[in-house]
């Protein structure tokens, strides 16, 4: 039997590094491509933050614009000569958003969550801004279960926000029924 050894006399011994080569090759032509990709989304989202800045930076001058001119209307309006101007405006925009409460709709939206057996005795809306209205009532019933189901239905109401229970008066020899004072925020848009 004879054995076979093997032997390689060659100086470099050959290596089959072209596989290697090819796919660093592609490699590096993918990262190539990506850097190149990289820095022109690099360089349009500099173009959109430049046109942004610019939008906001004159945004800022109407901004600055517009409130130096109701600065100035404001010390024009606060003169002396002006108060009573002044005074009669702001008592008439008061007028005019207690105007804006619709007293339809603020009865439809009670009756949806009163209800049948508690009374409404007495009830004054007051405008909080501009989308706000608070409102004030006395409500009445034989017992106090119906003014809790009461609190209970406004405080999950669409329309109605948060309730405050300012006293429960029980039954006395002049009034036969419990009276509540509450108090609800309710969203009417005026």
């Amino acid at each position: 039997m004879s054995m076979k050894f093997p032997l390689n006399l060659a100086s470099r011994p050959f290596h089959k590094d072209r596989p290697i080569l090819f796919a660093s090759g592609a490699v590096a032509a993918l990262m190539v491509c990506s850097l190149i990709l990289l820095i022109s989304l690099a360089l349009a989202d500099r173009r959109r933050s430049a046109d942004s800045r610019r939008v906001i930076a004159r945004l800022d001058r109407q901004m600055a614009s517009t409130v130096a001119e109701q600065a100035r209307l404001d010390a024009l309006l606060r003169r002396p000569e002006n108060a009573e101007v002044l005074e009669r405006s702001l008592f008439l925009n008061a007028l005019l958003y207690r105007k804006g409460i619709s007293w339809t709709r603020v009865f439809a939206d009670l009756e949806k969550t009163l209800p049948p057996n508690v009374r409404l005795i007495h009830i004054r809306p007051q405008v909080v801004s501009e989308s706000e209205v608070y409102l004030e009532m006395i409500v009445a019933a034989q017992t106090p279960a119906p003014i809790f189901e009461m609190l209970k239905q406004l405080e999950s109401s669409e329309v109605f926000g948060e309730t405050h229970v300012y006293n429960f008066i029980p039954p006395s020899q002049s009034e036969p029924l419990y009276r509540c004072r509450v108090s609800v925020n309710y969203a009417q848009k005026l």
